[in-house]
């Protein structure tokens, strides 16, 4: 691959990245619930996940994802049923003026796993890499070398975009400290992630 391919592709990977979808909203509602620490496992998750599509596509697998379409949406419904379950956990318990600054709720792992499950199941992933990505790359051009380049470049873009929206929710969160303001954060961060849920069960295409 040359240069201008790889500037390409992370230039098309990062305005993808930046419209919000239910990767974005997911990341916003866990960070407002959590905080910006414990919303980074779930960062690495997204991230992990378009790795394993930009595998898919470049490995020729594109014929195996529509093959075994039902496995796909297996996984994109048990992605959105987690997001509910989040959210109801927010709304019901959420975060108190004790836990701001506390242990944030729920484990590395089931951040990571939530977010991971969350690009599986997401519709716009799943077009840019298995649709819109041989469009522009020459995929059968890609040598070993250059796929772990490509490895390594998704991760930096995803992260370079993704992280500001997660570093912005939690400076909010801690800007809020009464009671009152944090209820109303756990039932703003329970819609987001419903709204993400809502999304990533309808979206088709």
């Amino acid at each position: 691959m040359t240069f201008t391919g790889f500037l390409t592709y992370a230039l098309a990977l990062g305005i993808a990245a930046a419209i919000p979808g239910p990767g974005v909203i997911a990341l916003v509602a866990r960070a407002l619930g959590s905080g910006f620490r414990p919303t980074l496992p779930m960062l690495f998750g997204l991230a992990l996940g378009d790795i394993v599509y930009l595998a898919f596509a470049v490995l020729g697998l594109a014929y195996v994802a529509s093959t075994f379409g039902t496995v796909f949406i297996v996984i994109k419904y048990l992605g959105a049923a987690y997001l509910v379950w989040m959210a109801i956990s927010f709304w019901r318990a959420g975060i108190t003026t004790e836990k701001v600054s506390g242990e944030a709720a729920g484990s590395p792992f089931s951040a990571f796993l939530a977010g991971f499950m969350v690009t599986l199941g997401n519709p716009k992933v799943i077009v840019f890499y298995l649709a819109l990505l041989p469009t522009f790359l020459d995929l059968s051009s890609v040598t070993p070398v250059d796929f772990l380049l490509l490895i390594v470049l998704t991760f930096m873009v995803l992260i370079a975009v993704l992280m500001p929206y997660v570093g912005l929710a939690g400076r909010a969160r801690h800007m809020l400290q009464s009671p009152k303001a944090l209820k109303i954060l756990n039932r703003t961060a329970a819609t987001f992630l419903a709204g993400a849920a809502a999304a990533i069960a309808s979206r088709t295409t």
